[in-house]
């Protein structure tokens, strides 16, 4: 992450939970809840939390009023967005590789489209099964790759054509730990030889083109330094309304398959 202001980490964050939250990751944190078996009384720890929508799904799950929720996350932008939606949970600033709690503190473990980011996907899949109590429960979400996601492999293409080879691999990054034989060897390296990778169908759906652009422009390459030219987005819409004409319906909203991965394990 590029050394930015806290405003200018806020502003990132508000445009990624406006624009990319309800496309994205919503549907998702239902079911990853349902994965992990959440329940009242049941502490949680959302690892990667972004701006904290699966921590906020969980609080309803639990019946508390957030105090058996906490989200950790890096960014400091995304936990004051997460604490302007959530105020009584705890947002802890910190690392999935070193995460700032005692072993056992946890019921329930999960992390969201996270871990494909996380600079040691071993050690941080160590640190959550570690925090864990016995009998917990632990899900991690990741996204099927490219090949199988109609959507962004059109926008990976274009993005290139545009913007150059850099930008479409930052697109790339979300997608891949796609191979499962791939993500089954992470698990077993990782201590995790009696966890279960199983794969969920699932769909994106932006209100038009334009805004899953503007999702990734707005929402995260900031973070990583990427900045285009309204000229630049202009052409990669244009071209992106032609490639993925068949997904997008009369009132223009675009939905495609997007499916992912789940690893879930216990204690």
């Amino acid at each position: 992450m590029l050394e930015l202001s806290l405003d200018e980490l806020k502003n990132t964050a508000t445009n990624y939970e406006k624009l990319m939250v309800p496309a994205l990751f919503v549907s998702w944190a239902e079911r990853v809840l349902d994965e992990a078996g959440v329940e009242p009384g049941d502490r949680i720890l959302d690892v990667a939390c972004g701006t904290g929508i699966v921590a906020r799904i969980a609080i309803k799950r639990t019946g508390s009023n957030g105090t058996s929720v906490t989200g950790l996350d890096p960014n400091p932008g995304m936990l004051a967005v997460a604490e302007s939606k959530m105020s009584t949970t705890e947002w802890k600033e910190g690392v999935a590789e070193e995460i700032p709690f005692e072993d056992e503190s946890f019921d329930v473990v999960v992390s969201q489209f996270g871990l494909m980011f996380f600079q040691d996907k071993s050690e941080a899949l160590r640190e959550m099964v570690r925090v864990l109590a016995p009998g917990g429960r632990l899900v991690v979400a990741v996204f099927d790759s490219l090949d199988n996601n109609p959507g962004y492999r059109a926008m990976t293409e274009i993005f290139a054509q545009v913007a150059g080879e850099e930008v479409a691999d930052a697109l790339r990054g979300p997608f891949s730990l796609g191979d499962t034989e791939k993500l089954k060897e992470l698990c077993s390296k990782s201590g995790l030889s009696s966890a279960k990778v199983t794969t969920h169908s699932g769909k994106a759906s932006f209100p038009d083109v334009l805004t899953m652009v503007l999702a990734d422009v707005k929402g995260w390459f900031p973070l990583a330094g990427i900045h285009l030219t309204d000229e630049q987005i202009e052409e990669i819409v244009q071209q992106l309304e032609s490639d993925l004409q068949e997904y997008i319906s009369s009132d223009e909203r675009l939905e495609f398959p997007m499916p992912a991965h789940f690893i879930k394990a216990s204690k």
